[in-house]
């Protein structure tokens, strides 16, 4: 893992372009070393990421008729988010000369990586609110959508200020990127038999 003070660093630089500050792609690593090492952003997300998974969980096992147990939900959930994560990456990688970012493409998942965690703190206060009130209550929704539309409009800031070639071209990234995670989140929801209503 990155030393502290680097990846405070980093987070510094994904903020900052989240705020639509391209300088904050000078915070970041993009060397070869940067790049696999901005995948332990998912170990700076992973307690705000639990915390989720727990709540999903109990609700999920909470059905006497339910098939698997809380614990066996969990892991599912995990794997499905850690697949919704990293997958749609892979899936630019193979995109991304033809779509003619191949130049961008270690800055934007270097940002992206770093941000995500971010994003994952970003949510903990609708996760939290789900282990004591059920998804579906008024809060616990109206808390979980706001975060997400929050959430929405910083990645597209940050995917146009690191891809740095117009916002089209930026919002087509954006836009892309968006609909391989949820073709992802939900090709991994029918695998792994977990369907989340709330």
């Amino acid at each position: 893992m990155p030393p502290s003070d680097d990846i405070q660093r980093y987070l510094t630089g994904a903020w900052q372009l989240m705020m639509g500050k391209r300088d904050g792609v000078a915070l970041l690593d993009v060397s070869a070393d940067g790049f696999w090492n901005s995948f332990f952003a998912i170990a700076i997300a992973l307690p705000a990421l639990i915390v989720g998974w727990v709540g999903t969980a109990n609700e999920l096992g909470a059905d006497p008729a339910a098939p698997l147990s809380r614990l066996s939900y969990m892991l599912r959930l995990a794997m499905i988010d850690l697949g919704a994560w990293i997958l749609p990456l892979v899936g630019l990688a193979f995109v991304a000369s033809s779509a003619g970012i191949r130049d961008r493409f270690v800055h934007y998942v270097v940002a992206s990586n770093w941000s995500s965690a971010i994003l994952a703190w970003l949510m903990l206060p609708a996760a939290l609110l789900r282990l004591v009130t059920p998804s579906d209550a008024d809060p616990a929704l109206a808390l979980s959508l706001g975060l997400f539309l929050l959430s929405m409009v910083l990645t597209w800031r940050l995917t146009n200020a690191v891809i740095a070639k117009g916002a089209a071209v930026g919002s087509a990234v954006f836009a892309g990127m968006f609909i391989a995670s949820i073709v992802v989140l939900v090709v991994l929801q029918a695998i792994f038999g977990v369907y989340i209503s709330g």
